[in-house]
């Protein structure tokens, strides 16, 4: 498995657990970001859609699907931007940004491993 391969693996696993959580005990994630808890289905719903959005994380990493690995490296910091958007208009609390700085940093981290898989391909020619 590639560098930018494994990075996509560990952010797959981030975002399952991330969804288990929602889907299983949604007020233990509001607990731990100090929000109140709810009742309301929809985080549940949320967690679905984060978990098959992890297995697609997954299986990419699996098959070395180096596109969708570039596609992630200016998603997740968009998914930042947003983020930063919605607290700046009072949309969400500020303890939302924490997941845009894991998701940037996972995009670094992909972008970083795959310059250096294209210096070593260009490196070895």
């Amino acid at each position: 498995m590639s560098k930018a391969a494994i990075s996509i693996v560990v952010f797959g696993g981030y975002l399952m657990l991330n969804a288990i959580t929602l889907m299983v005990a949604p007020n233990v994630l509001l607990g731990v970001l100090r929000l109140p808890p709810t009742q309301e289905p929809w985080l549940r719903v949320f967690g679905a859609v984060v978990f098959v959005l992890s297995l697609y994380y997954v299986q990419a990493a699996r098959g070395e699907v180096t596109p969708f690995f570039r596609w992630t490296s200016w998603g997740r910091p968009l998914f930042f931007a947003i983020i930063i958007l919605f607290v700046a208009l009072g949309m969400v609390p500020p303890i939302l940004l924490i997941f845009g700085v894991i998701d940037t940093a996972g995009a670094v981290w992909t972008a970083m491993a795959l310059r250096s898989s294209i210096e070593v391909a260009h490196g070895a020619s």
